[in-house]
């Protein structure tokens, strides 16, 4: 069999790669020449455990082209971002895709979309551009596959998720379904094709709602003077809650974007939009905190710790940080950034001596496991204050170092530097430190609550 991935981004590249090393010969198609000659050239364009070594197993059935050959399947996996104007998504990748296809198609092809799309794109968008080449839907066959891949356990997760196939008629279902069994261990479940659109937005949107009233909850918190991570881990114990935790705003491809996908043709659906602008106002947030840290200080200089939108990743779409700097600069603060992962970003990128060197207020904007391990006797900074976004920090080594700390959604009074030290142990002191252990939030998660979401 031949296959034709159209995309070689975070989900087109590792499924071309699974096809190739399960013993297809693949096509990959990219409009960037650059990852064309870097992929032909035997390096892959970005990180991805296990990624490299899967590369390494497929050369030998996998090459990269800028156009698309004639093939067997052809599987479309182009970017749909949302037009940040209107709130709508841009499907002008998949149509040039689909009309790239179109000239090659020949009667019992198969054409897969895993690009997530608004409901009815499948069948309202691709089928009439394919049908161009002559051949009626029908007679070649259609279907969607949308990927449930969490960065970071990509490989991992495309091998053992479940994965919904929806057929624009049953022979397509079916033939889609056999072609994922090749490298797919998980269960495959068969629907139709705007149902496979609709739960995909679906997954996402249940997360972006769930962490905006996580959010609320943080805010609510600090209003009432409650710490909410002890206060989530207290609530998650009864056996039908489970809440998430809050952050500085949510970030990815799917669940800042794909709500939106959701709604644009609806005039109804209130929640999931207030969700969407709850979260997407977390940066606003967390700016305020910096303004009550900050009061009074002129010139004021912000290190930002962690540009990626989650944590141990080089992942930057949607980033909060991104929306955070550019209010911070608009309010005339001086940002520098630090991110050991992200090699390319909007903004320069320091070390971080000169990141934090001279800085008034310390960000933790991502959860990377590398900055629990900072040293905050080894940074060199004019005022000493730490802001955790993501409640990650070991606050008692930071605290001894004379630092005052702030932790989103602890409503407890801030202590000056050094004070309720001897306090931590009993859970005194939240803002200061985590909780302690009797209601830690490190407790084991039920089953399948790992989050694509701020992390």
């Amino acid at each position: 069999m031949k296959i034709c991935v159209l995309g070689l981004g975070y989900i087109g590249l590792p499924t071309a790669l699974l096809f190739a090393t399960h013993g297809c010969d693949v096509v990959g198609c990219d409009v960037k020449q650059s990852v064309v000659d870097s992929l032909n050239n035997g390096k892959i364009p970005f990180d991805e455990p296990g990624l490299s070594d899967l590369f390494i197993g497929a050369r030998r059935r996998f090459t990269a082209k800028t156009v698309p050959e004639p093939a067997d399947v052809f599987l479309i996996a182009v970017p749909t971002p949302l037009d940040p104007a209107t709130k709508v998504s841009d499907l002008t990748y998949v149509r040039k895709a689909a009309g790239m296809i179109a000239p090659l198609l020949e009667r019992d092809d198969l054409v897969v979309l895993e690009s997530t799309v608004p409901p009815g794109t499948t069948e309202r968008l691709v089928a009439p551009q394919l049908e161009k080449s002559g051949v009626r839907a029908g007679e070649f066959m259609l279907a969607h596959c949308p990927e449930r891949a969490l960065p970071g356990r990509t490989l991992h997760e495309m091998v053992y998720n479940s994965r919904v196939i929806g057929g624009y008629d049953r022979r397509s279902t079916e033939y889609a379904a056999d072609l994922y069994r090749i490298f797919v261990r998980g269960e495959i479940h068969e629907t139709d094709a705007k149902t496979a659109e609709f739960v995909k937005l679906m997954e996402n949107t249940y997360r972006d709602v769930s962490i905006a009233l996580a959010n609320e909850f943080a805010q609510l918190s600090e209003e009432c003077g409650v710490n909410v991570w002890s206060a989530i881990a207290l609530a998650n114990k009864h056996p039908r809650v489970s809440i998430l935790n809050p952050g500085p705003g949510v970030g990815g491809h799917c669940i800042a974007i794909d709500p939106w996908f959701l709604t644009e043709n609806s005039t109804r659906c209130k929640m999931i939009s207030m969700a969407r602008e709850i979260n997407d106002s977390m940066p606003n947030y967390v700016l305020h905190l910096i303004r009550r840290l900050l009061p009074g200080v002129k010139d004021a200089s912000i290190a930002v710790l962690g540009v990626a939108y989650k944590g141990n990743v080089d992942d930057t779409r949607e980033s909060p940080a991104i929306k955070f700097i550019q209010l911070a600069e608009n309010e005339g603060y001086d940002v520098r950034c630090y991110d050991p992962y992200v090699k390319d970003f909007l903004y320069p990128l320091l070390p971080l001596d000169e990141a934090t060197a001279g800085s008034d207020c310390i960000v933790v904007l991502a959860d990377h496991d590398c900055l629990r391990r900072i040293d905050p006797a080894a940074i060199r900074v004019r005022t000493k204050n730490l802001l955790d976004t993501r409640h990650i920090m070991d606050y008692r080594r930071w605290v001894l170092e004379g630092f005052t700390v702030r932790i989103l959604g602890d409503g407890s009074p801030t202590l000056p530097p050094g004070e309720g030290i001897e306090s931590r142990e009993s859970g005194l002191s939240p803002s200061l430190s985590p909780p302690a252990p009797a209601v830690s939030i490190s407790l084991p998660r039920p089953p399948g609550q790992e989050r694509e979401d701020f992390l």
